[in-house]
């Protein structure tokens, strides 16, 4: 069949352009666009159609004396009467690494201030960095070898000033992040078991500790119970693609679907749940390294589902509006603008202008218009503006 190009009009011509690119760019991104919508099919059918997640716990059941392996290393900083005596609120355990000083100062200054907490909120929250040991000699920061001190002696300079940070020797890496987070559970259990929540989120996480005070004191108020809150992933497939960040090979979990687990840039547990969790841990193998993935094994281990927070963002961060900071808790990606950010969030004038009917019609309006558009991912919801 041959075409006779005369005839093809100036209209043809430009259907027969628009059909050619679209092709070509179906075929390039075919491969990755087919693995992602099989994944995800395979993800949901076993979750919704087998429902195998005991399979899941039963594999990775191991001995108390094997599961040890993942928590019984030497602490090189810790503070075990930080939560003696006291009515804490909130545990707060800020995931850090090593290097990252001037995050750990900006969050002591702002949203993790616990004298500013404790004077305008009313409420005690602990607040702690947890971290692992810092790289080599030959890996160490560039200040670090100019200064003749190692690394581990700046570390422990600063908490002497601080006294809010608490480390194991472990390295500190990506791929030790279950580790970091089996800390986090470990110590709680230990020292600060009374806490009436606890919760973890990432150094670069900007907490709005107003409005999440008042909701834990409300939810307190009600004696909630196997309270989990934070960004939910439901139905998430294992990535398999080798050249991925979050690459999960068959052999550290072979099956489709990932338990139900939160975002683990920030999320919220009541301390009957964390309690739960540590249990669990004592009897898991730890050794798949996403660290929010592994939490969710646990939490469906102990019957514990997690329930979704439309004002934690994900791995997004979320618009800087007065309309957002009203009813902001958490939001993901902020390292230089926190001082900034929490000026502008915290500000008299943020309830002062979104109160009232006026108020409220107008916030709707701008939430509409930032949460609502096609391209909003990892931040809040769009039916966050209409809450």
């Amino acid at each position: 069949m041959f075409v006779n190009f005369r005839r093809i009009n100036k209209r043809q011509c430009v259907q027969l352009m628009t059909t050619c690119l679209v092709l070509s760019l179906v075929m390039l991104c075919w491969e990755q666009l087919d693995n992602r919508v099989v994944s995800h099919v395979k993800s949901y059918s076993y979750r919704y159609l087998s429902n195998r997640f005991v399979y899941v716990n039963r594999s990775l059941t191991i001995s108390r004396q094997q599961a040890r392996v993942f928590s019984d290393f030497r602490y090189l900083l810790d503070h075990p009467d930080k939560c003696a005596g006291q009515d804490v609120l909130l545990l707060l355990l800020v995931k850090t690494s090593p290097e990252n000083i001037e995050r750990r100062n900006a969050i002591r200054s702002t949203w993790g201030n616990e004298t500013y907490i404790q004077n305008h909120l009313g409420v005690t929250v602990k607040v702690l960095f947890v971290l692992g040991a810092p790289p080599t000699k030959e890996e160490e920061p560039s200040w670090s070898k100019r200064s003749g001190v190692g690394f581990q002696e700046h570390l422990a300079d600063e908490d002497r000033l601080h006294g809010d940070m608490i480390q194991q020797d472990f390295l500190d890496s990506f791929h030790n992040l279950t580790l970091k987070l089996i800390l986090q559970f470990h110590w709680t259990h230990r020292c600060c078991a009374h806490a009436r929540f606890l919760m973890t989120a990432d150094d670069d996480v900007f907490v709005h500790m107003p409005n999440l005070v008042s909701y834990l004191q409300d939810a307190k108020s009600k004696g909630v119970t196997d309270f989990w809150i934070g960004r939910v992933h439901r139905g998430a497939p294992p990535i398999r693609r080798k050249d991925s960040k979050y690459y999960v090979s068959f052999e550290m979990y072979q099956w489709l679907s990932y338990p139900d687990y939160t975002a683990g840039a920030g999320y919220v547990v009541s301390g009957d749940v964390a309690d739960k969790i540590y249990q669990a841990m004592l009897t898991l193998n730890a050794s798949l390294y996403i660290d929010d993935v592994f939490m969710g094994i646990c939490a469906n281990a102990v019957g514990v589902s997690p329930q979704e927070h439309i004002f934690f963002s994900g791995e997004g961060k979320a618009p800087y509006h007065q309309c957002i900071y009203d009813q902001m808790m958490t939001s993901h990606g902020h390292v230089e603008d926190i001082y900034d950010l929490w000026e502008a969030a915290t500000s008299p004038r943020v309830k002062q202008r979104t109160s009232g009917l006026v108020g409220r019609l107008y916030c709707t309006a701008v939430k509409t218009y930032l949460l609502c558009r096609p391209y909003n991912f990892n931040t809040y919801p769009c039916k966050a503006a209409y809450s």
